[in-house]
């Protein structure tokens, strides 16, 4: 993979965020080197390349910016009312910013998650455009510009809600001076521009891409681009686009939920029948490969007494509202939350690995993401010893969120029988009884509260805030400094509006 990457690299054009271009940049291709119309290997590798782009997580001012690291959970769980900054009080205060909504648009967290995700887009325009004349055939091409327009789409998707408007950059810019004229690469389209953008790659990815038991391990199959379109319908209320969609997924037969939850957050439960699209890790060259820091940035933290080897820097803690707010008997819990022993016997607490994590007097915080955990305990899990990098899958779209969309999507056309279904098939699986929910609004909130718990920690509950119009009364509620009408979106970072000259506008409140 790392072959395949450079090769890649040598050939995009411009490095992190789009809009800071300048002949420093750019990447000339030489006379007489290899292209897609010349070399048909070349167009896997392009697309190998984009899946890469996935794996970046670079928060301090990196080339390639944050996609999946400890700047996308800043965003997406510590963000939320699911889980707190975490570590010590003193580290990393810019992520307590985002936590407690003091952020500014200088933030480097903030920052690097537009310069990673408009890197990956970059990535992701190469390869549309040399796969556009590729000497490939012509269901290879269809192929593997579905997968790299699903990606495309995807980091949209979260731009879009991170930042709501931002530009639209679809093309590869010829070199520094078509990049700083064309206004598409420096002003911010609308978020309707934006979502149509994502649709549109979304559905050429459904109509293109062969069902999950046709393509590989780990790759982008039609049941993934039909799930991701109908959550972007999910956003915009199309309710009977998300019923169609989920109910095709289903009736697909491709996905089925696993009976062990505990399961889904393990290696051995990678890519298992559930899943939807996770985000790949493994093995290269004798050495981990994943998103760095992912299982790092939130791993138990030694703190007071000490005395055992830590498992990292404790950020992204759930916080003691999800704690306190699971139902009794939900097998979920024990499976998404480590709670550290507060006994005066000092057990500790056990993982499912066999690790024991000291009591709290030796630990930094009290509760912390059991779903981030990997292990080093090479007997249950493989790891080469390269922390930063563990081989951590991360779990972005899977079945049960099908049954969740669907049973939303038929709640709000008039179908709460239906919707009730759907959501029991999940309540079940968790050890609860049957939803008892009847009216239109009962069965809206106890599907709002089932994805609280089934989706914990899985980078989602703010953005549900947001899309139910709920964040402010529940991030006040859990005592943040949410301003309403401002808090909703990230601050475009400053440095972007500099290079643009001025071009960018910012989002209201900052």
């Amino acid at each position: 993979m790392k072959r395949k990457l450079k090769i890649f690299i040598a050939s995009f054009v411009i490095t992190g965020t789009i809009v800071s271009c300048s002949q420093d940049f750019l990447e000339v291709p030489l006379q007489g080197k290899p292209t897609t119309a010349t070399d048909p290997n070349l167009a896997q590798s392009l697309v190998t390349g984009v899946y890469n782009s996935l794996l970046a997580g670079e928060a301090f001012g990196g080339a390639g910016g944050d996609v999946h690291g400890i700047s996308f959970i800043t965003a997406t769980n510590i963000i939320s009312d699911d889980a707190e900054k975490g570590s010590a009080p003193a580290d990393q205060p810019n992520i307590g910013a985002v936590d407690n909504f003091t952020h500014t648009p200088t933030n480097n967290f903030v920052a690097a998650l537009w310069s990673g995700y408009y890197s990956g887009i970059a990535k992701a325009n190469q390869a549309v455009d040399a796969l556009n004349v590729a000497a490939v055939d012509a269901n290879t091409k269809k192929q593997l510009l579905g997968e790299a327009r699903f990606i495309r789409a995807y980091y949209y998707f979260n731009l879009v809600r991170f930042f709501g408007k931002v530009p639209k950059v679809l093309r590869v810019p010829k070199d520094a001076q078509d990049a700083n004229n064309d206004p598409n690469f420096q002003t911010r389209a609308s978020t309707d521009t934006i979502y149509k953008v994502i649709q549109d790659d979304l559905q050429f990815a459904v109509d293109n891409l062969p069902l999950k038991n046709k393509i590989g391990v780990g790759r982008i199959s039609k049941g993934t681009a039909q799930t991701l379109l109908a959550k972007t319908y999910l956003y915009q209320k199309n309710w009977q686009k998300v019923l169609s969609l989920t109910q095709d997924v289903i009736n697909s037969g491709q996905f089925n939920l696993v009976s062990d939850y505990a399961i889904l957050w393990r290696k051995v439960g990678d890519n298992n029948v559930e899943s939807i699209f996770e985000i790949q890790t493994g093995q290269f060259n004798n050495s981990d490969l994943g998103v760095n820091g992912y299982a790092t940035w939130q791993g138990p933290r030694v703190g007071g007494r000490g005395g055992w080897t830590d498992l990292g820097f404790g950020f992204g803690t759930p916080s003691p509202n999800l704690v306190n707010e699971y139902e009794a008997g939900d097998k979920r819990k024990v499976s998404t939350i480590i709670i550290i022993d507060q006994s005066l016997k000092r057990t500790g607490t056990i993982l499912y690995d066999g690790f024991r994590i000291p009591s709290a007097d030796s630990v930094q915080n009290l509760y912390y993401n059991y779903k981030a955990y990997a292990s080093e305990n090479n007997n249950i899990e493989p790891f080469l010893g390269n922390r930063d990098q563990k081989q951590k899958n991360i779990h972005i779209l899977r079945f049960a969120e099908v049954l969740l969309m669907n049973a939303e999507a038929a709640n709000e056309l008039g179908q709460p029988g239906n919707a009730t279904t759907q959501l029991n098939r999940i309540r079940t699986r968790a050890g609860l009884p049957v939803a008892k929910a009847s009216s239109l609004v009962d069965v809206r909130n106890a599907i709002w509260n089932e994805r609280r718990f089934e989706l914990a920690l899985e980078h989602d509950r703010f953005f549900d805030l947001v899309r139910t119009g709920r964040a402010a009364q529940v991030m006040q509620a859990a005592g943040k400094n949410f301003v309403a009408g401002k808090h909703e979106l990230l601050p475009v970072p400053s440095l972007q509006i500099q290079l643009s000259g001025g071009k960018l506008d910012q989002n209201n409140g900052y």
